[in-house]
């Protein structure tokens, strides 16, 4: 069960970050609102998933899948560059998660 509010957290939290582009700094009413339920629909869905299983394993995987998501959705959508340190930085960031799901204490 951990693992379905984990995944609505990080779905949540992609398309709330990507609405807060879409406000234009708040001034646009519509994507405004739709970026604050986006991120109470995140939050609330991550305090459920650490009810059920350690708050390191799902920040981590919440951080990393989601760092990951908003870059291959700011390229495609947004039309952002990418380069090659960010790339570099972005497999740190999945070999981090990958150490601490795999030799986390929480398991």
């Amino acid at each position: 069960m951990g693992y379905l509010y984990l995944f609505v957290a990080i779905i949540s939290e992609v398309i709330a970050t990507n609405l807060l582009k879409a406000t234009d700094g708040f001034s646009k009413l519509l994507p405004s609102v739709e970026c604050l339920i986006a991120y109470i629909v995140c939050f609330y869905s991550l305090s459920k998933a650490i009810k059920y299983m350690p708050l390191n394993v799902a920040y981590a995987l919440w951080g990393a899948i989601g760092i990951i998501l908003i870059t291959i959705f700011s390229v495609i959508y947004w039309k952002e560059q990418i380069n090659t340190p960010t790339i570099i930085g972005i497999g740190f960031i999945v070999i981090g998660t990958i150490l601490v799901n795999t030799f986390g204490t929480g398991h």
